[in-house]
């Protein structure tokens, strides 16, 4: 049995029958292999393992243990560096950039209220990156956290062909693939995920195939790396929930498993076989879910979770049992920048910044400038159309209720008089603020995309009150659930033609106050009909994860074209918060699922 072949038990006896007579000799085999073969199909064949496997490893020295020496701070007064006596690693990470291509507004709470900045874009964050890697060129890393490929109008059309360059351009070293990875469906995720020049890693997707393939893991499990005088370890999770939280034909021929499963024995084969001194969980499972897996046992010698999906800023890491947990924002707006200072294979400080991408401190790389310009061209004309313009700002970071899908909902109200409109519970687009001059922002079909990145098919039904009740509960134990491994990464599912009031610190089947359709008390028995969007794979009887629906029927529109015809009519529209969903213990702002921590947004 191969290195890389799953176990679906983590206890600790299970863990040392999985290293094998045969996985020990084939560990060692590769742990031989030669470092310029590895570095030469690395970024070719996505191998995980292998990288620096040559040098000798220094005294192990836990992270954990450090801590007391350890000081969260500016490298550049560490005095053990300015003295020469340590080497300073740097893990540069970014996630969630959603082919977010172009310098756009950004979204920050500040004092009480949302402030507006211009941040990102591909060409601002490749001279940012360059720089950061010339203050330690020797010993940095840079790893995207997925979602990469996918959230543009350019990303839809090219099927995230266009973006593979621009990411090539950039120069990951690492690279784990995000729940919407699967957009374009399996074979086009691994055309584009292999297309990249940096090293691959997942532990928990598997070809779930009738060929030869089937429970084979579709990317390599782990990567290790010897950098700066330690040899580091990393292993890669996507969220065992994609399946579910999107339509479930994108995931056709992928299995996805929780890490739990397997972690432990991934973590033993770097800390004991490799004898990594520092192990690192990159992962896309929402912040709620990667502190829920800080605290479980299985981790234990894992250092940090560099984690993803939610797009939440972690300015200051949050401490979990086992590791430390980071995510580094979204859109190609942030930076995440982790220092680790060694000497003598001990761990003696470290670091952390989540850092602005600033076009107005770090200007436009000229040759990538050119290559966005490229990846454009080919759509630009129409990526380029406007079709409304909007007197408030379109923004999508409330978890509650946001203005940008009451404006969704307000056009699939308009177009079809349903009693009920339905969104998802979306957290990707960046906002789109009204010049301060004009009073007014262009609505374009580029700007379209993003807030709809997959045009569905609008599709309706009936239900009664109960199954509405009942689905709301669902929905809500989506986005709060006490057990963090049982939460999607969106927010609160988007509507017009009811109200909902709820208290998030209730428990499943308890969250539920009271729910108002057309100003009306719900009545269980009584019959609504709604429209939301199809899900590809879903059973006919299930539209928007609502189950069991009578008389479902695809209305031949999609939601793009519903977006201009109420655009066309009603534009410049003004949409804002308005209390159609509220929560008894969390304001209509509330900007992130996770309680509790001392973790803050903004």
């Amino acid at each position: 049995m191969s290195i890389h072949q799953e176990n679906h038990c983590s206890c600790n006896a299970c863990v040392e029958k999985a290293l094998s007579t045969s996985e020990i000799k084939a560990h060692q085999s590769q742990v031989n292999a030669s470092r310029r073969d590895f570095l030469r199909n690395a970024g070719k064949l996505g191998l995980g393992v292998g990288g620096g496997l040559l040098a000798t490893p220094l005294a192990a020295s836990s992270l954990s243990d450090q801590d007391q020496a350890g000081i969260f701070n500016d490298m550049s007064k560490s005095k053990v560096i300015e003295q020469g006596k340590a080497q300073r690693i740097t893990l540069l990470h970014t996630a969630d950039i959603h082919a977010q291509l172009m310098v756009h507004d950004e979204f920050f709470w500040e004092q009480d209220k949302p402030v507006y900045r211009k941040r990102g874009g591909f060409a601002t964050l490749k001279t940012m990156l360059d720089q950061l890697r010339k203050e330690n060129p020797a010993n940095t890393l840079l790893i995207d956290g997925g979602d990469c490929f996918q959230g543009s109008g350019v990303a839809a059309l090219s099927k995230g062909k266009a973006i593979v360059p621009l990411m090539n351009q950039i120069g990951y070293d690492i690279m784990l693939p995000g729940n919407w990875e699967v957009v374009y469906g399996k074979e086009m995720m691994m055309q584009d995920m292999f297309a990249y020049n940096g090293v691959k890693v997942c532990a928990n997707m598997f070809h779930d195939t009738n060929d030869n393939r089937k429970g084979e893991l579709i990317f390599p499990p782990y990567y290790v790396q010897y950098i700066g005088g330690v040899k580091i370890g990393f292993i890669g999770y996507n969220d065992p929930l994609t399946p579910k939280r999107q339509s479930p034909a994108y995931s056709d021929g992928i299995q996805f498993t929780f890490p739990e499963l397997n972690i432990e024995k991934y973590v033993k084969i770097l800390r004991e076989y490799e004898q990594c001194q520092m192990v690192f969980l990159l992962t896309h499972m929402g912040l709620a879910q990667q502190v829920g897996l800080s605290n479980m046992p299985q981790i234990k010698g894992v250092d940090y979770i560099l984690g993803a999906d939610t797009h939440e800023r972690v300015r200051t890491p949050i401490e979990g049992q086992f590791a430390k947990v980071t995510e580094p924002g979204a859109f190609g707006s942030f930076v995440a920048k982790l220092d680790i200072v060694v000497e003598k294979g001990v761990i003696k400080e470290q670091s952390y910044q989540l850092l602005e991408v600033d076009p107005a401190v770090d200007k436009p790389d000229p040759e990538m400038t050119k290559l966005v310009a490229a990846a454009r061209a080919p759509y630009a004309k129409e990526l380029n159309r406007v079709i409304g313009k909007t007197k408030t700002p379109l923004v999508r970071y409330y978890v509650i209720e946001t203005p940008m899908d009451n404006l969704i909902t307000d056009a699939i109200m308009w177009k079809f008089q349903p009693d009920i409109a339905l969104s998802n519970g979306f957290r990707f687009c960046p906002p789109l603020v009204p010049d301060p001059v004009k009073g007014e922002a262009e609505i374009t079909v580029d700007y379209l995309w993003n807030m709809l990145p997959v045009d569905s098919e609008a599709k309706t039904g009936i239900i009664t009150g109960k199954q509405l009740w009942d689905w709301m509960e669902k929905e809500l134990q989506n986005a709060f659930a006490k057990d963090p491994s049982k939460r999607f990464g969106g927010w609160v599912v988007r509507f017009n033609g009811m109200e909902v009031n709820f208290t998030i610190g209730n428990v499943l089947g308890k969250r539920v106050n009271w729910i108002k359709v057309k100003g009306q008390p719900v009545v269980m028995d009584k019959e609504y009909s709604f429209v939301a969007c199809e899900r590809e794979g879903d059973p006919d009887t299930t539209i928007c994860r609502v189950e069991g629906v009578k008389a479902p029927k695809r209305l031949g529109a999609s939601l793009h074209s519903i977006m201009e015809e109420y655009l066309k009519i009603h534009s410049p529209v003004s949409p804002k918060l308005e209390g159609r969903c509220t929560a008894t213990d969390a304001p209509n702002t509330l900007l992130t699922q996770l309680q509790g921590v001392g973790y803050t947004f903004k």
